[in-house]
């Protein structure tokens, strides 16, 4: 076998190369050193689910319903389905990885266990992506929701100089930055103090969409939905590519490995409900949405949900300041948690040697790698107040369904590989599901625009430099063959 634990590949052609960028962690010592893990375990099933959920519910329906309608039609609820379809088949495979590796690195460790240090650099740098420009995506949305609850209560809004991106017209996102500082300020604080502000927020996010539900339909027309297909299967498709960063949430439970009680239980139960439960919600508000205002009047449209309230029951009403109230909370919900993943997946990389260590430095009282906050956090503060909501959303896109499809493949793999592992739950029909899944993150990939696909280009061309200027020099198991190699000599 040629995966590496604390031993080097043997021989000269291991050391090559090629070998070099094809060297594998070995599984058992993934495990071993989640188990040692400096990070502090305070998360059970219940907030392991909801930190899922507070990471995926919202995003898709508070803040990027807007951009995806006008893509779709009435098709964007077929384009849930899609989506949700689609993560159902990854959140299998990262359920059985998530109980096999327990580890922080999410599908970054899963794909340095299967496919090979280079493949893992990508797929972590793919998660960078997907995570930093998620958090902005959402932070903008944040900053939507707040300026459309100052219009219903006070009658005035942020100057757009304020409160836009210079693509958007705007000079500097202030909400959107703020949001992300906030968001740092509690992490800082600990991952139990986390977990427990965003159990709040789920629960008010909760209810403020079954309120939404009530009252939306009550203004509810079915001839909204004819026809239902007016953009053709190819703008479902679109529709469904554009919303499928809204399901990173079990994504995001995986890389709580290191702080959960018992991961190998625990994880997979929680990536699987989170999804099920908010696939659920995200059906259910678009077609109130739907039922309740024309999808064509959906296009420029920011604080969505809160505009279709205005639409079908009056600006006068009370329903859209509680709406909006609750999207405020909601969307603040997304970004701490989906902001907590992105720091977890960089201390993975830094223990393994890719990044520096200051990002797997953790502070002793805390149990946080705090260094690593607030990097990550500044860097995200400014992304969100310099770039607009829609080419946010599409990249977070490209960056999750790549990381998807290496998961479903590391299942594959390491059923192969190590067909005798402990798993605590098993990908029901493998290969065929993890095979299947595959697929349908590459049908959604070939749905994105292609000036996606060439700024995905060239981020992945800079994180290339990165791994080869960095990352393959320090990298812990190239440390342990230089190691080898001087024993050897000696």
């Amino acid at each position: 076998m040629d995966t590496v634990g604390t031993r080097p590949q043997g021989g000269p052609e291991a050391r090559s190369g090629g070998r070099r960028l094809t060297r594998r962690q070995d599984v058992g010592a993934l495990v071993e050193e989640a188990a040692g893990s400096s990070l502090k375990r305070t998360m059970g099933v219940a907030q392991l689910t909801l930190l899922s959920v507070g990471a995926t519910l919202g995003t898709g329906i508070f803040v990027v319903l807007g951009e995806a309608v006008p893509e779709a039609g009435p098709a964007i609820i077929v384009s849930f389905v899609l989506a949700g379809v689609t993560a159902l088949f990854s959140a299998l495979s990262y359920a059985e990885l998530a109980g096999m590796i327990p580890g922080s690195g999410s599908s970054y460790s899963y794909a340095y266990a299967t496919l090979g240090e280079l493949v893992a650099w990508v797929c972590g740098w793919c998660l960078i992506l997907e995570y930093g420009v998620s958090v902005a995506a959402v932070a903008v949305g944040w900053g939507q929701y707040v300026n459309e609850l100052l219009d219903l209560t006070l009658g005035m809004t942020l100057p757009e100089s304020l409160s836009a991106p210079p693509g958007d017209g705007g000079t500097l996102n202030i909400p959107a930055a703020l949001i992300v500082v906030l968001a740092m300020v509690v992490l800082l604080r600990g991952a139990k103090e986390s977990a427990v502000a965003n159990t709040i927020m789920v629960a008010v996010k909760i209810v403020a969409l079954v309120m939404f539900c009530a009252v939306a339909f009550t203004a509810f027309h079915a001839g909204n939905f004819q026809p239902l297909f007016p953009l053709g299967a190819a703008g479902m498709s679109a529709g469904a590519a554009s919303l499928f960063f809204s399901y990173i949430g079990f994504d995001a439970a995986s890389t709580a490995g290191e702080e959960a009680k018992n991961p190998q239980r625990d994880l997979p139960r929680a990536i699987i409900l989170s999804l099920v439960l908010v696939t659920a919600l995200y059906v259910i508000v678009a077609v109130a949405a739907l039922g309740a205002m024309p999808w064509q009047k959906f296009e420029g449209t920011e604080a969505t949900l809160s505009e279709v309230l205005v639409q079908s029951v009056g600006g006068g009403s009370l329903w859209p300041i509680l709406l909006s109230v609750g999207a405020v909370i909601a969307t603040t919900s997304v970004v701490l948690t989906v902001q907590y993943g992105q720091i977890r997946i960089l201390f993975a990389m830094a223990r393994d040697g890719l990044v520096p260590p200051l990002f797997a430095k953790v502070h002793p009282t805390t149990g946080v790698p705090r260094a690593n906050t607030v990097i990550v956090s500044g860097f995200i503060a400014v992304l969100a107040a310099l770039v607009p909501l829609g080419s946010l959303a599409d990249a977070t896109s490209i960056g999750t369904l790549f990381a998807f499809m290496l998961v479903n493949l590391a299942v594959v793999l390491l059923r192969r590989r190590n067909p005798d592992a402990p798993r605590s739950f098993r990908v029901p029909f493998s290969p065929v599901t993890p095979i299947l899944g595959v697929g349908f993150c590459v049908y959604m990939l070939f749905s994105l625009g292609a000036d996606t696909w060439i700024a995905f280009g060239v981020w992945m061309a800079v994180g290339l430099v990165i791994y080869g200027l960095y990352g393959i020099r320090h990298s812990k198991l190239n440390q342990v063959n230089q190691l080898s190699r001087h024993q050897e000599h000696t």
